[in-house]
């Protein structure tokens, strides 16, 4: 691509999501870009997502789907750059698409189109992206000197879109963190996102589940979650498990429902000769039945069973309280919860308050949505909205 020489309109730290639509943007509107990536290829994350097919967009996406100490902050990006208008990208450059689930969009082949769609569109606007750069030191006099492995870089915008600490083997760090602070930027609290959870002592029995899925309810506080869990080795995974493992704390519980929905088929059945075991062996995996008749339920009749036995059993079925030990950390993190705090940057622009020029955009910022989409739809909202301003 193109160079410029070493002062630029424009230099985006980061060639992930956001970075590459915050320079694509940018490029078209006219702006001289330069990407500086430390990994030796462009948009890792892209690639890996949605099993290699690019979960790419959600068509849901508000600000409801998204979590931030500050909850309106990403509305005005959402707004303005909408998943219908990330959708007649990926159209306009022929990339066959559909809709999985609950409005989520996937690649019919590879996220490797929508890599070359962004590079593409770059191209076409003059952007110049160096990777395998390494960044050593940032500063601004009356610009921002950028100095790295292949000599310095000038710009008058700088924008930071260097994600956040998950998936460190595709090359994840706190360096954007570390520049915030250096503009004296303060960080919200950061935790491991979209992540499995992991049992206790009390709970290990359940590790001979491995393997086993099942549709379920997952609820903690006002967040409420339908969708498949997963048993693994180490604890709980699945859809609906990284959904609310972005609001669960230390300490407090989960509260899972294995059997979602009306339990008129268990009740019905009170007073006949049969077992809690062998009835919820009819809708439910015979190992998970198994092993959770083991622990919680009686193994006499239900005719049997008194009340307070009877409703002990029901409640660990519809109203389990899972306390976690904890998670499997950013090593098996989707997203990072927490960033840059948001109070600090213009919703609009994205640009710092504090200093002119200075951006934050996509996961290094202190906004984080749910799995299914609608991380991206933020990386490419944000990006958009720093492209149009830088």
């Amino acid at each position: 691509m193109s160079s410029f020489g070493k002062h630029y309109d424009v230099i985006v730290l980061g060639a992930g999501g956001a970075g590459l639509m915050c320079a694509l943007t940018a490029g078209q509107r006219g702006r001289r870009v330069l990407v500086l990536e430390h990994n030796d290829a462009v948009g890792k994350k892209i690639g890996i997502s949605g099993g290699g097919r690019c979960n790419f967009t959600n068509l849901g996406a508000t600000a409801a789907n998204y979590l931030s100490q500050s909850k309106d902050f990403c509305k005005s990006a959402l707004a303005r750059y909408k998943p219908a208008d990330f959708i007649a990208m990926v159209e306009r450059h022929k990339i066959a698409y559909h809709e999985k689930t609950l409005g989520q969009q996937f690649c019919n082949g590879s996220s490797r189109q929508i890599i070359e769609m962004l590079l593409k569109e770059c191209a076409e606007g003059g952007v110049t992206i160096r990777c395998a750069t390494r960044v050593f030191e940032v500063e601004k006099q009356d610009r921002f000197r950028v100095e790295t492995d292949a000599g310095l870089f000038t710009s008058d915008s700088l924008v930071i879109a260097t994600g956040g600490l998950s998936f460190a083997k595709l090359g994840a760090s706190d360096f954007g963190y570390r520049l915030a602070k250096q503009f004296d930027h303060p960080i919200t609290e950061l935790r491991p996102g979209l992540v499995p959870l992991t049992f206790t002592d009390e709970d290990k029995s359940l590790h001979e589940l491995s393997g086993v899925s099942l549709p379920i309810t997952a609820r903690h506080g006002k967040a409420v979650f339908d969708e498949d869990m997963l048993f693994t080795h180490r604890g709980l995974s699945g859809p609906v498990i990284l959904q609310i493992s972005s609001y669960w704390r230390e300490g407090t519980p989960v509260e899972l429902n294995v059997v979602p929905g009306r339990t008129d088929w268990i009740t019905s059945q009170r007073h006949l000769g049969r077992t809690f075991a062998q009835i919820l062996s009819e809708r439910l995996p015979k190992r998970f039945v198994e092993a959770w008749a083991a622990r919680f339920v009686p193994k006499k009749s239900l005719a049997q069973t008194k009340q307070d036995e009877f409703d002990t059993a029901m409640k660990s079925l519809n109203a389990w309280q899972f306390y976690p030990a904890g998670t499997e950390g950013y090593p098996k993190a989707e997203v990072t919860l927490g960033g840059v705090d948001t109070r600090e940057l213009s919703s609009k622009t994205m640009e710092s308050r504090k200093v002119a020029g200075l951006f934050f955009i996509g996961e290094v910022v202190d906004v984080t949505g749910w799995l299914g989409g609608y991380n991206f739809q933020w990386a490419w909202a944000s990006g958009h909205a720093a492209g149009e301003a830088v």
